[in-house]
């Protein structure tokens, strides 16, 4: 896709709750429905948000990476 070809951006605005609205191209594009887990991750390049496989929205230690270690994955595993 060249410069020419680049779909205009989309805005939303973030609440005194930290919520935002999700414009609907958006939610389209990423196919959301009512219940859907959004993931974000953080790259040298941004943040790159997208819909979260069911396998890691399901993953209850995503969200607390400094579980990770070898030592934690043993002793997790029977979980």
């Amino acid at each position: 896709m060249n410069v020419s070809e680049k779909k205009p951006a989309v805005f939303s605005k973030v609440s005194a709750k930290s919520q935002t609205v999700i414009p609907r191209a958006v939610r389209e594009r990423l196919g959301l429905k009512t219940g859907d887990t959004l993931r974000y991750r953080v790259t040298a390049a941004g943040i790159l948000l997208d819909k979260a496989p069911s396998s890691d929205a399901d993953d209850p230690f995503a969200a607390f990476p400094e579980w990770a270690g070898e030592a934690d994955e043993k002793a997790y595993a029977g979980l």
